[in-house]
C-alpha cells in the first residue's frame, strides 16, 4: 500500500498553516531561510518542508534569536550539523534558576496582607516590577512568579516599612544584583563556555557539552551571593550595633584618604590586574585582609576569656 501523497501548498495557504504572512514567506525567501518553492507552470508549490521551516523559524524568533543567527543555524542544519544540542542548551539556559514555583493569589488577599486597604498605587508598582503578573481575564487575581519575595515584602510591611518604599529598595537591590549577574557570567564565558562557543553556532557535541556545564554551574551564583551577603551582613550589622549602643563611633564611609604605596607595589597591582583595575583591588584586599585580623582578634579574645574562665 503506498504512502500518502505529500502535501502541497500554495503560499496563502502555506501563511494559514504556519502563522506567517504572505509577506513574510517572500521576505525569509530572499533572506535565503526558506527553500524557493517548486515551479509548476505560473504557479509556486510549497511542501511540508517550507511549513517546518517555517515554524522551526518562529521557534527560533520566540526564543530570541535574531534573523542573522537563525540562518545560520539553519545552515548548520542543512550542512547535516544539525539543531538539537543547540537548542538544547538554549532550552537549559532559558529554563528556571531556581526550585521555587510560581503561585496564585486574590485581590483580596492581597490587600489583607498589606494593611486592609485598596492602594491602587503600589499594585500598580508591584506589577512594574514583576512581582505581581496580571492574569487575563481575571481583575480579582494575580500570578506570583516569586511568593518567596511577596513574603518578604510582607514582613517588611508588618515590619513598618511602607510599600513605596519596599518598591524602591527593590528596585535599587535589582539593580545591583543584575550587575552581579552580569559580572558572573562574563566571568564564567571567559573561563569557562569560550572554549564550547568558539564556533558559529557552535557544534551539537559543543551545545550539549556546554549545557551540561550550564546545569553544574547553575547553583554556584546563588550559592557564593549567599555567602558574601552573610558575610557582609554580620559585619555591617555588628559595626551599626556597636554605633548605636555606644560602643564605637561609625565612621563616614563617604570621606576617601589618601594612602602611600611604594612605586613597586603599584607596579606590580598594574601587572596583576591592570592599571584601571588597580583602586578596586587594593581596596578589596584591605578590606579583606581588616576583616582577616579582626576574626583573629575576637578568636583570641575568646579564647583568653575562656583560659581565665578555667582558672577560676
Amino acid at each position: 500500500m503506498s504512502g500518502e501523497p505529500a502535501a502541497e501548498y500554495r503560499i496563502e495557504d502555506l501563511a494559514h498553516h504556519s502563522g506567517a504572512t504572505v509577506r513574510t514567506i517572500r521576505a525569509y525567501q530572499d533572506r535565503g531561510l526558506l527553500p524557493k518553492p517548486e515551479r509548476r507552470g505560473r504557479a509556486n508549490v510549497y511542501g511540508d518542508t517550507h511549513l517546518a521551516r517555517l515554524r522551526q523559524i518562529a521557534d527560533l524568533l520566540d526564543r530570541g534569536y535574531t534573523l542573522a543567527s537563525i540562518k545560520e543555524l539553519l545552515e548548520a542544519w542543512d550542512a547535516g550539523r544539525g539543531l538539537g544540542g543547540v537548542l538544547g542548551l538554549v532550552a537549559e539556559v532559558q529554563g528556571p534558576w531556581t526550585d521555587e514555583e510560581a503561585a496564585r493569589i486574590t485581590r483580596a488577599e492581597l490587600d489583607e496582607t498589606f494593611g486592609g486597604k485598596p492602594d491602587e498605587e503600589a499594585i500598580a508598582e508591584a506589577v512594574e516590577l514583576g512581582v505581581l503578573e496580571r492574569i487575563p481575564g481575571r481583575a480579582d487575581e494575580f500570578l506570583v512568579p516569586s511568593p518567596q519575595e511577596l513574603s518578604v515584602a510582607a514582613e517588611l510591611y508588618a515590619a513598618g516599612v511602607p510599600l513605596l518604599a519596599i518598591s524602591g529598595h527593590l528596585r535599587e537591590l535589582r539593580g545591583q544584583v543584575e550587575h552581579i549577574a552580569s559580572r558572573f557570567l562574563e566571568f564564567t564565558t571567559e573561563h569557562v563556555f569560550a572554549r564550547y562557543l568558539g564556533h558559529q553556532p557552535p557544534t551539537d557535541a559543543d551545545a550539549a557539552e556546554a549545557a551540561s556545564m550550564v546545569r553544574r554551574l547553575r547553583p554556584l551564583a546563588q550559592q557564593t551571593v549567599d555567602a558574601e551577603l552573610a558575610r557582609a551582613m554580620r559585619l555591617f550589622a555588628t559595626r551599626h550595633l556597636q554605633h548605636h549602643l555606644g560602643a564605637e563611633p561609625l565612621e563616614r564611609d563617604d570621606e576617601p584618604r589618601s594612602v602611600a604605596l611604594p612605586v613597586a607595589t603599584i607596579r606590580a597591582v598594574h601587572q596583576l590586574v591592570g592599571p584601571e583595575n588597580a583602586e578596586a583591588f587594593i581596596t578589596a584586599a584591605t578590606e579583606r585582609e581588616l576583616h582577616a585580623r579582626t576574626l583573629d582578634a575576637l578568636t583570641t579574645s575568646a579564647g583568653e576569656r575562656g583560659e581565665v574562665d578555667q582558672m577560676h
